[in-house]
């Protein structure tokens, strides 16, 4: 199983995903991920924009969901956009 920390890009059946759960946690067999998709509507804050080896993907929040890390492949990291990752979830989660 491929250590995942928060903020790291995996990839699962070629979609690409963004790790959002806290290294804090102790370790479960599943993580908290959301999808990073080409052509998902944005939604001012709750889908920023996130660039990734120098392609732009929109960050599905909505689809939050996890998955079994031993599906995910560690593809690069977003670390550098986290502020927008956070935004993201506090509009998901308070609506503000």
């Amino acid at each position: 199983m491929e250590r995942l920390t928060r903020y790291d890009v995996a990839e699962y059946n070629e979609v690409k995903m963004v790790v959002v759960e806290s290294d804090l946690l102790p370790p479960d067999p599943a993580v908290v991920v959301i999808p990073l998709l080409s052509d998902y509507p944005a939604v001012k804050d709750l889908n920023p924009e996130l660039v990734l080896d120098g392609q732009r993907w929109m960050l599905a929040t909505r689809l939050i969901a996890a998955v079994r890390r031993s599906k995910l492949r560690r593809t690069g990291n977003v670390a550098e956009q986290s502020d927008k990752i956070n935004r993201a979830i506090d509009v998901l989660m308070a609506g503000v």
